[in-house]
């Protein structure tokens, strides 16, 4: 019961990731003319190997 409640917890972290890194979009090309980077690519990559570390 509690490993199906991680997973879903998780799997709606990682849903989340990508909608921000999604709607982070403009954002992003933005910074990237100014010479910024944002970590949105590290947060998506972490919440993926999380899941798929709890999948396993």
């Amino acid at each position: 019961m509690l490993e199906r409640v991680t997973r879903f917890g998780l799997l709606a972290l990682y849903q989340s990731t990508l909608v921000v890194g999604i709607l982070a979009m403009p954002l992003a090309l933005l910074a990237a003319r100014a010479g910024v980077t944002l970590p949105v690519g590290r947060l998506v990559e972490g919440a993926t190997e999380a899941y798929e570390a709890a999948a396993a």
